[in-house]
């Protein structure tokens, strides 16, 4: 097997092995993992996953003891003539549009997905009642062109923003110099310096039981190629910042999102920006975990 290809940059070899060997991997089902809750550090409860694993939005259930009828179902049309175009459960790049003219109009705060959930259901209600529609929850012809004739056409920025997550307000301790500005409550990685956010993208922590360490770190090393000497799973554009615990790319939460968790690294599902941001840390930047 190939050997690793490792940038070590402020430390010898034996050190970042022995570092390197606390090297954590994404926990599976079954395995002990943990998967974020309302009460994991690393899941706040407004961003739960849906049941069917996308992020943001949840899909609402009739409850076993009080079937709902037609008119109060989510998904229900205005009336029988009356047919939607876009209900929950649906996925669309018409639904994504729709999403961004909603937060357009302040009704949404969460970046489009083009998954027709609990929170577009919600914020659909809501227009409906401010402008004299039925509260069907489901987009038919007139709530579209309503929505459409109160909003623009989308950016592309608007429609896929930097990050599916909304960013968090700095630390304080983010504020000067290079760092890597991690919050556990919204989720997000921000690329800053002196004070400027250069570039976002979301991350996944640890579970309860395997913690991502929260405080003010410096990146120690850095490994563009890693395979976990413990868990054996490939840890790309690695940058180690406490012991064993690294940003780094992972697969599992591409494919996965919060469904699952790390074993206490800082994960990134987009490899096409990490591999940016690896080519601009350097070896002493600051890294501020905080909530």
């Amino acid at each position: 097997m190939q050997r690793q290809r490792v940038i070590i940059r402020t430390l010898g070899l034996a050190t970042a092995v022995a570092l390197a060997a606390t090297a954590c991997g994404p926990q599976k089902s079954g395995a002990g993992a943990v998967a974020p809750s309302a009460a994991s550090p690393s899941a706040p409860a407004s961003a739960s996953p849906s049941s069917d694993g996308k992020p943001g939005e949840s899909s609402p259930a009739p409850s076993p003891s009080q079937p709902q009828s037609p008119s109060a179902s989510a998904s229900a049309p205005a009336s029988p003539g009356v047919k939607p175009i876009m209900a929950n459960g649906d996925e669309s790049d018409q639904i994504r549009d729709l999403q961004a003219r909603l937060r357009q109009l302040k009704l949404m705060s969460t970046a489009p997905t083009g998954f027709y959930g609990s929170k577009t259901t919600s914020a659909v209600k809501t227009f409906q009642s401010q402008h004299g529609l039925p509260g069907t929850g489901s987009v038919d012809e007139a709530t579209w062109q309503k929505v459409q004739g109160l909003s623009k056409q989308p950016t592309e920025e608007e429609l896929r923003p930097p990050t599916t997550n909304e960013v968090d307000a700095p630390d304080p301790r983010c504020m000067q110099g290079r760092v890597m500005c991690i919050s556990k409550e919204s989720r997000t990685l921000a690329w800053m310096i002196d004070g400027k956010v250069v570039s976002t993208m979301d991350v996944r922590f640890g579970s309860e039981n395997t913690p991502t360490r929260e405080g003010e770190f410096k990146v120690g090393w850095k490994a563009k190629e890693w395979t976990s000497t413990i868990y054996h799973t490939s840890m790309p554009y690695s940058m180690f910042f406490s012991d064993g615990q690294a940003v780094h790319y992972s697969s599992d939460f591409a494919a996965r999102g919060y469904a699952g968790a790390s074993h206490g690294c800082v994960n990134v599902r987009d490899k096409g920006k990490l591999s940016a941001l690896f080519d601009q840390v350097q070896v002493g930047d600051k890294v501020v975990v905080y909530w």
